[in-house]
């Protein structure tokens, strides 16, 4: 059985990517900073038949909380198939490019960008032994260079400084992360799940939860021609092969 870690998963998109995942025959850990949510989490999976699922405390802005949790999971499974980052934060609101502190900033790239560059350095070494290891890192359309300049861009008008600039920055890593990867089995790419209706935007969105986690987890099953590399946001661009910045 192939296994995959799901990080921010005990609600939202998070726990629909773990189901579906699970649905697909995946081993899937649900990766919660609170483990008391995790458990909370595990028994509605388990209560809908779900019993190929775990519970793992996971807070993604402390080192020594995903080395253990890395760890843990490494002495449950000698490989890890799939690892989608989907924690993530908004901030304060509102947010300003020039008046909101940086220590605001800093709290948000923390756990959107620091955050997912730590849980992806600490469980690599279990990706590699993957014969078909797969990376999803949740970003966001209002994180394209393009839509966000573009004046004409459904996006323009929806400003949030930190947000943004963490997912961005989020997306070069990934870009970063697929290349070095590049000659591998290996597909790294960023998924945008959409304008979702979560506790996350406050139930408000073009999509359900359901959908937004199938957007997620089909890249996750994508097969050896699957692209790498690659922005997805399937309200915006139809091809990821073509997406502009």
């Amino acid at each position: 059985m192939k296994t995959a870690l799901v990080t921010g998963a005990n609600k939202g998109i998070g726990f629909e990517v773990v189901k579906q995942l699970a649905q697909n025959g995946f081993f899937v850990y649900l990766g919660c900073r609170n483990i008391e949510n995790g458990r909370v989490a595990i028994k509605k999976l388990k209560a809908e038949g779900f019993n190929n699922v775990e519970d793992i405390e996971l807070d993604v802005t402390s080192q020594q909380s995903v080395n253990t949790a890395a760890q843990t999971i490494a002495n449950k499974s000698e490989v890890l198939d799939v690892l989608v980052n989907n924690a993530g934060i908004s901030g304060v609101l509102p947010q300003s490019a020039l008046g909101t502190p940086v220590d605001e900033y800093q709290t948000v790239f923390e756990t959107n960008f620091f955050g997912v560059i730590r849980v992806t350095q600490a469980f690599i070494g279990l990706l590699k032994k993957s014969t078909e290891p797969r990376i999803v890192n949740v970003t966001t359309a209002m994180a394209s260079l393009t839509l966000a300049g573009d004046p004409s861009g459904g996006t323009y008008h929806n400003k949030l400084a930190i947000y943004q600039s963490s997912k961005t920055a989020l997306n070069m890593y990934t870009v970063n992360l697929a290349y070095e990867l590049r000659d591998t089995a290996f597909k790294v790419n960023m998924v945008c799940p959409g304008y979702t209706k979560t506790d996350f935007t406050n139930q408000q969105g073009t999509s359900t939860a359901q959908e937004a986690g199938a957007r997620i987890a089909k890249y996750a099953l994508i097969g050896h021609d699957g692209p790498t590399g690659k922005f997805i946001s399937e309200e915006y661009f139809p091809e990821p092969a073509s997406c502009p910045w």
